[in-house]
């Protein structure tokens, strides 16, 4: 059986006034379908991995709020980290819990915060993935461009390895990670570069093998926590341990470093929700390429998101804007900088705003 490793532990600062440390974008409903992103990631799985093979990585304070929107998933099944370090450790911590229930297991890493239009293919390129897994490989799922988008890292493939259930399986020539716009139209135009989905299927214990090649210190402390996996002692060696693990994601800290990484390219409608730009896209518009979530009048307004569903908000003139409305905060921001979101939620930590993230 193939397991599933639901990364749901962010805050989504791109995503901020709305989304905030104590109810983040994956247990919002960020794209109007009824149901916040966590729960539109495990319906998707669902039909291809039981509920007990799915498990959710998550920060304490999410943990009860996760329980409450997956009430199908077994309460063992919520793995908490002490504080998030990225997805390098809270995939490591994943693995070790999976090792030591199936020293086989397959696993697929999946972020929280993806919307996929074509759920029947991604389940089918999942299974594909798992019998390349099952050979060893490291495994991830490169989405066909369909613009030049400088917020999403990109994979250049190599060398054709096989093909599996119609898909090709190629090695990974090198990452590159958010590129100038010049490059990212030259990787669209190329037809080598795939987007970088963040998708990853490998054997538990192939990646921690892997951890321990490339991240030494975070190994070592994994070894600790697995001395006392599933004893009442783990929580203390978490606590005492996790703090001093380097953060790292998994694809700086493993994936750009190791040998043995292929990637399955796929066109499953796949769009990373990661910034008010990118939701923008996957929103239907009016006439003059406007989104609108909530109360809005605009006069020669065009090609802008406007969030407002407490209160009017009205524009005049204006193009390529973000304007989020919420009752305590108000975001007005170019479409072109929506990543720099983040940068401003990190200024607002700085000079002491935490009431307002």
């Amino acid at each position: 059986m193939m397991y599933a490793v639901i990364l749901a532990g962010g805050s989504g600062k791109r995503l901020w006034p709305l989304s905030r440390r104590e109810c983040p974008k994956q247990l919002l409903d960020i794209t109007c379908q009824e149901k916040p992103l966590l729960r539109e990631t495990y319906a998707r799985l669902e039909p291809l991995v039981p509920p007990d093979g799915i498990y959710v990585i998550t920060a304490e304070q999410y943990v009860e709020s996760t329980k409450e929107h997956l009430p199908s998933l077994p309460e063992g099944n919520v793995i908490c980290e002490p504080q998030g370090r990225g997805s390098a450790p809270a995939i490591g911590l994943a693995a070790l819990h999976l090792r030591r229930r199936d020293p086989d297991a397959v696993m697929a890493c999946l972020p929280a915060d993806h919307h996929i239009t074509e759920p029947d293919r991604f389940r089918d390129v999942l299974s594909v993935a798992e019998e390349v897994a099952r050979e060893g490989h490291l495994v991830t799922l490169g989405m066909k461009p369909d613009r030049p988008h400088t917020g999403y890292g990109y994979i250049e493939i190599g060398e054709q390895l096989m093909e599996k259930g119609g898909h090709a399986v190629h090695r990974v020539q090198c990452f590159t990670e958010k590129p100038e716009e010049d490059a990212a139209k030259s990787f669209v135009q190329g037809g080598r570069h795939f987007w970088n989905s963040g998708m990853f299927i490998w054997r538990a214990g192939t990646i921690l093998e892997e951890i321990g090649k490339q991240l030494p210190r975070l190994h070592a402390c994994l070894a600790e926590v697995e001395e006392v996996l599933g004893t009442e002692d783990e929580r203390v060696v978490l606590e005492r341990t996790w703090p001093n693990v380097e953060k790292e994601t998994i694809d700086f800290g493993v994936m750009e470093k190791a040998q043995d990484v292929v990637v399955i390219p796929t066109e499953i409608g796949w769009t990373d929700v990661g910034d008010w730009a990118t939701l923008t896209a996957l929103l239907p518009s009016d006439g003059d390429g406007n989104v609108v979530v909530g109360h809005h009048m605009g006069l020669k307004t065009k090609s802008s998101l406007i969030y407002s569903p407490r209160r009017l908000v009205a524009t005049v003139g204006i193009e390529d804007l973000i304007i989020i409305d919420t009752e305590d905060a108000i975001l007005v921001c170019p479409r072109e900088r929506a990543q720099e979101v983040k940068a401003l939620v990190e200024r607002l930590e700085e000079e002491g705003w935490r009431e307002c993230l």
